[in-house]
């Protein structure tokens, strides 16, 4: 790949500064994560596919790659998210780490994390990413840690100093950056009441347990968020990672997590970028605890997977930009259309779009891109398809007379197309043709629709001959145009527009000239 092509995306000039901040390396490390408290939903999936595009853009460098994901599943339950079923059974959890919640839905994994963390494991190989994954639960309880909570102790003079310096009330000269889950209740409601300076750890709970133990050999102490990210920095050697524009806000965790791990773990914070929310089309964002979700797995029922991609490769991570499930899913299916053809050389455009468009197109597939362009069906095309074949996709890959090679596509395409027409299409978009004229016309219409039917009959059209014909037929009756097409349309749909009607006649062959000879 010329090196001129790949500076072009911000996941090669990221690539690149990775390499320039952190040296010429043969292998890097490179993370992302979240705590599965709530349902992962596309906001998200952000994260996870911005250090994906980083992953790629270092392996085309030749670079070895290590993407991990931690799953921050040992964190506290704080909040009941609201759609989470059986809300007031759920509350005795709360406090506990999310990986004690049960899984209250009908699947019953072993917790309500795992279910949570299987959502997104078992979908994003569906687009292309598969990175190591990595549960904190385990980590901790495993006592792997041991060492760098150890230090974190030692030094919680030089972290409380650190974190004051970006606080409006200083933390307590008792404080330490560590919580305990108590081993009876298993809740985080304790007290540390000693340390000696090692290994050994005293604490009380709420519940009126106390103990003393050795964080070697009990896993039930974690470092607190702010000094646990640096840590794991350290700890996995990470060179790169995103976060959420929260994170990075002034006095944020990126602040001083940058700052602790140098003066705690004698580590460089790694190379990073900011990204921005997304929102849903209308305004609203998402919140798992609101429930306000759109998951993966919502997106894929109407966007193919390079689809998906394609939304975030062609976006900086720092713009804002909204998931859209309107008539702009229409614009958005065409224009990764438009950005496949140039890739292949299919439609002209400048050098310097070229260049552009072909590298989102690369980052776009979910492996290599295909060796020759594969068969484009207009989404707009088979979303006429389906309501005219009412559903059924094997008629509409019938109509289309379509390869075997190319079955498979066309029928992931057309099956997103019809989902889309239930689900999200606006009501003035669907339609039904009818089997009978279910309305009256005006003589002149009836007259205008039944020598289209006749000609319909006897010659054959494309689309602009068609159209000139309406015209023609107008002109010659003295009717209005938008008279005959408000009568077209009643007549085969019983609403007063509907698709863009000489391609839907030809469409509806046999079946226009049946009803328009009805009219």
């Amino acid at each position: 790949m010329a090196k001129k092509e790949a500076i072009l995306h911000w996941a090669d000039q990221t690539a690149r500064r990775i390499i320039a901040e952190k040296g010429n390396r043969k292998s890097y490390v490179i993370a992302a994560g979240i705590t599965p408290s709530g349902t992962i939903h596309v906001g998200n999936f952000r994260e996870i596919i911005t250090v994906d595009f980083v992953n790629r853009a270092l392996k085309d460098l030749g670079k070895d790659v290590r993407f991990i994901y931690s799953w921050d599943d040992y964190d506290v339950f704080r909040k009941i998210p609201s759609n989470m079923p059986q809300q007031d059974f759920l509350k005795k959890f709360l406090r506990m780490p999310i990986t004690e919640v049960p899984d209250t839905e009908k699947c019953k994994h072993k917790s309500y994390a795992r279910h949570n963390e299987l959502m997104v494991e078992e979908v994003l190989p569906l687009v292309g990413i598969t990175p190591e994954y990595i549960y904190q639960s385990e980590k901790y309880q495993n006592c792997d840690y041991a060492e760098e909570i150890k230090i974190a102790l030692q030094k919680a003079k030089v972290i409380r100093e650190i974190l004051n310096k970006f606080r409006k009330e200083p933390l307590k000269e008792d404080w330490l950056p560590v919580s305990i889950f108590c081993e009876k209740c298993k809740k985080d409601t304790t007290t540390v009441t000693g340390y000696d300076g090692a290994y050994s750890i005293s604490y009380e709970c709420e519940c009126g347990f106390s103990d003393t133990f050795d964080i070697r050999k009990k896993g039930i102490i974690k470092l607190l968020w702010r000094v646990d990210w640096p840590m794991r920095w350290y700890y996995e050697k990470v060179d790169f990672e995103s976060g959420g524009k929260d994170h990075f806000a002034a006095g944020g965790s990126f602040d001083t997590a940058r700052i602790i791990v140098k003066e705690v773990y004698n580590y460089v914070a790694p190379t990073s970028i900011r990204y921005e929310w997304i929102g849903i089309k209308g305004g609203k964002q998402f919140s798992s605890s609101a429930g306000i979700i759109v998951t993966l797995q919502d997106l894929l029922q109407i966007y193919e997977p390079e689809i998906i991609r394609y939304l975030f490769a062609k976006t900086r991570p720092e713009a804002e930009f909204e998931i859209s499930f309107d008539l702009d899913v229409i614009k958005i299916y065409e224009d990764f259309d438009r950005c496949e053809r140039i890739y292949f050389g299919k439609e002209n455009v400048d050098k310097k779009e070229q260049l552009k468009q072909k590298r989102i197109y690369e980052f776009s597939c979910v492996d290599k891109p295909p060796k020759k362009m594969p068969l484009q069906i207009p989404f707009r095309h088979l979303t006429n398809l389906v309501q005219i074949y009412e559903g059924d996709i094997d008629r509409v890959l019938e109509e289309l007379n379509i390869k075997k090679l190319d079955k498979k596509k066309v029928r992931a395409r057309a099956e997103r197309a019809l989902n889309w027409v239930n689900l999200y299409a606006p009501e003035q978009f669907k339609f039904k043709v009818q089997e009978k004229v279910m309305v009256k016309v005006t003589e002149k219409e009836g007259e205008a629709l039944h020598i289209v039917a006749e000609k319909l009959k006897k010659q054959k059209f494309d689309e602009k001959e068609l159209y000139e014909e309406f015209y023609d037929i107008c002109q010659n009756l003295n009717l209005k145009p938008q008279d005959f097409f408000k009568a077209a349309y009643r007549v085969l749909i019983n609403k007063e527009q509907g698709p863009r009607l000489a391609p839907f006649v030809l469409l509806l062959k046999d079946r226009a000239v049946r009803l328009f000879e009805q009219a």
